[in-house]
């Protein structure tokens, strides 16, 4: 009598999470937001979260036709490339520019180069800078808050706007201030609370911060880039203006916090390997401090992800963990009479 083994390929742990089952706790840690960009902003952060999630399923299902595959958009990562595609776009935007995003994203990004888990770098970051390059006036024109107060037709202000009526309602947001070191012409509790011009998702803080603890608590994210994220960004900032009150305003500004919680941390885009991690973090932090320092433009988050994200396999193809029980062989001097000789 002998036992029979199977011999399989990897992985051999088995758990009950699936991607599915990922990319729902992903949206569900964005509700905050896309609530918060409705209360600042009125209705129009719902459309574009709506039409770009439209276009995301869309190129993921005309490619499925193309290639006569089964359609991959049960899995929700067509979704989440969506909802953070619209959730970083400014409020008042033309309709077609979040559909055109959204069928970029999957089509080009994702797709073109094997789908979920092969893409070079994050769908909704590179579909953002593509529209940023492609249209830069309409996605640089953020508008002011809404104001409640005046009633529920706020919710509507910004509605239906031509692009040259959204111009004219144009606010400065808080990084072109911070880009000279100008940090009170902006209070920190405003930007923890999101009442600036800026994109849509991305203006609250402490929205950003309820998603990212539900992810952590649900196991979703490694901790590590995040915080490293911001921690290079905060000395980066102390480093490059030599004012420590620079420091809450970088971070609370921007997509910082929300490209750290929600775009840095996608699973195919970011290294495998604990220094990989931390490498990795921390030039995501240092190239956008550098970026909004030194740049053209005030904003760096989005080019310093992507180029983190193309920076990856050479992470993980130079920088690998000692195998599991691995021990370094000791030195072995050479003996007396060897030395002698």
């Amino acid at each position: 009598m002998y036992t029979k083994y199977l011999v399989s390929s990897s992985p051999h742990i088995a758990s009950k999470k699936t991607t599915k089952n990922i990319m729902i706790d992903v949206v569900i840690s964005l509700i905050p937001c896309m609530i918060a960009s409705i209360l600042i902003y009125g209705f129009n952060p719902l459309f574009n979260i709506i039409l770009a999630t439209v276009g995301s399923t869309a190129g993921e299902s005309i490619y499925s036709l193309m290639r006569k595959r089964r359609n991959t958009i049960e899995d929700w990562s067509a979704i989440v490339t969506g909802v953070i595609l619209g959730l970083n776009l400014p409020p008042a935007i033309p309709f077609y520019m979040p559909v055109i995003g959204g069928i970029f994203a999957t089509l080009i990004v994702k797709m073109l180069f094997g789908g979920i888990g092969r893409n070079f770098a994050n769908p909704a970051i590179t579909a953002r800078i593509f529209l940023l390059l492609a249209w830069g006036a309409s996605m640089t024109a953020y508008v002011a808050p809404i104001d409640l107060s005046k009633g529920f037709s706020e919710m509507f202000k910004y509605v239906g706007l031509s692009s040259s009526e959204i111009a004219d309602l144009t606010s400065a947001t808080p990084l072109s201030y911070l880009k000279d070191g100008n940090y009170g012409a902006v209070s920190n509790l405003d930007l923890f609370l999101g009442r600036i011009g800026g994109s849509a998702g991305e203006v609250c803080a402490i929205a950003v911060l309820i998603g990212f603890v539900y992810l952590y608590v649900r196991r979703i994210i490694d901790a590590k880039i995040p915080v490293i994220f911001v921690a290079t960004a905060a000395i980066c900032a102390l480093a490059f203006y030599g004012d420590v009150n620079m420091i809450l305003p970088t971070v609370l500004s921007g997509g910082l916090l929300f490209g750290a919680v929600f775009m840095a941390t996608d699973y195919a885009t970011s290294p495998n390997t604990p220094w990989g991690v931390v490498i990795y973090a921390v030039g995501c932090g240092f190239l956008t401090v550098l970026f909004r320092k030194f740049g053209r433009m005030p904003e760096g988050v989005s080019f310093a992800i992507l180029i983190m994200n193309i920076v990856t396999p050479l992470l993980d193809k130079y920088i690998y963990p000692r195998p599991f029980g691995y021990k370094r062989p000791k030195k072995v001097k050479p003996a007396k009479e060897e030395c002698a000789k």
